[in-house]
C-alpha cells in the first residue's frame, strides 16, 4: 500500500506541524503492478500495432507487436496508455501473458481466458473500472488482426490464406465445411486447427461456415 504523508505548517498557532496520510487509490495488487510495469513503451520495430479506446472515459491503450513471422512467436511487445491505473495495470500484465509466446499456443485469445488471468492477478475490477481490461483486450486483440491481415496480404499461394497461425487455406477450411457439415469455429478448429491461434481468422471462418447454409 503506499502512503503518501504531507506536512503543514499552520499559522499563528505556535508554529505546530500537523500531518495527515493519504492511502493509495487503487487494490494493493493493481498499485504494484501500475508502480512498476514491465512492458510500458512502444516498439519501433514491431511489425503490428493495434489500438482500443473507451467511450467510457476517453483514454485509450496501444499495443505493438514484433512477431517472428518464421517461429509464429511473440518476441518483443510493448504498451502505451494515457488511462488509470487499472487500465495501465490490465494491459502490462495482457503484454506478460502473450511475449514469448507461440501464436498457437493463445487458444483464440479467449475472452473469458484474458479476464480470469486478470482477475486472478488483481482480482475483480469495480464494475465502473471492468471497461478498462475490455479495452486493453480489444486493443490487443486488434494487435494480432494487424499482424494477421498482413500475413495474409504477403501470401502468394493460389487461395486465400485464412489462418495464418497454422497456414490453413481457405481451400481447406471450405472443403471441411463442405464435408463435415460443421455448424461452428470450434469444431473446425478441432479438424484443423484454424483459428486456434491468435484468434484474428476466428471471424472471417464463422462467415464461411454461415454463408455455406450452416447457422449458429
Amino acid at each position: 500500500m503506499r502512503i503518501l504523508t504531507f506536512y503543514f505548517l499552520l499559522l499563528p498557532f505556535d508554529f505546530d506541524i500537523f500531518t495527515f496520510t493519504l492511502m493509495s487509490f487503487y487494490p494493493p495488487q493493481v498499485q504494484k503492478r501500475f508502480d512498476a510495469t514491465r512492458n510500458a513503451g512502444l516498439d519501433d520495430c514491431a511489425n503490428a500495432v493495434g489500438r482500443s479506446a473507451s467511450f467510457q472515459c476517453g483514454s485509450f491503450v496501444s499495443f505493438t507487436l514484433r512477431i517472428n513471422p518464421d517461429t509464429k512467436s511473440v518476441t518483443a511487445i510493448g504498451f502505451q496508455s494515457n488511462g488509470c491505473g487499472y487500465m495501465i495495470a490490465a494491459a502490462d500484465l495482457l503484454a506478460e501473458t502473450v511475449r514469448d509466446r507461440q501464436l498457437s499456443e493463445l487458444h483464440g485469445l479467449n475472452n473469458d481466458d484474458l479476464n480470469s488471468r486478470i482477475d486472478t492477478e488483481f482480482g475483480i475490477f469495480p464494475i465502473d473500472r471492468r471497461q478498462c481490461s475490455d479495452v486493453c483486450i480489444e486493443a490487443l486483440r486488434a494487435a494480432f488482426a494487424d499482424f494477421h491481415f498482413k500475413q495474409i496480404e504477403e501470401f502468394r499461394g493460389e487461395k486465400a490464406l485464412i489462418c495464418t497461425c497454422f497456414g490453413v487455406s481457405e481451400e481447406t477450411i471450405e472443403m471441411h465445411i463442405r464435408e463435415g457439415s460443421v455448424e461452428t469455429v470450434d469444431e473446425i478448429t478441432q479438424i484443423c486447427n484454424a483459428g486456434g491461434g491468435c484468434g484474428s481468422c476466428r471471424m472471417l471462418i464463422q462467415e464461411m461456415i454461415d454463408s455455406s447454409g450452416f447457422q449458429l
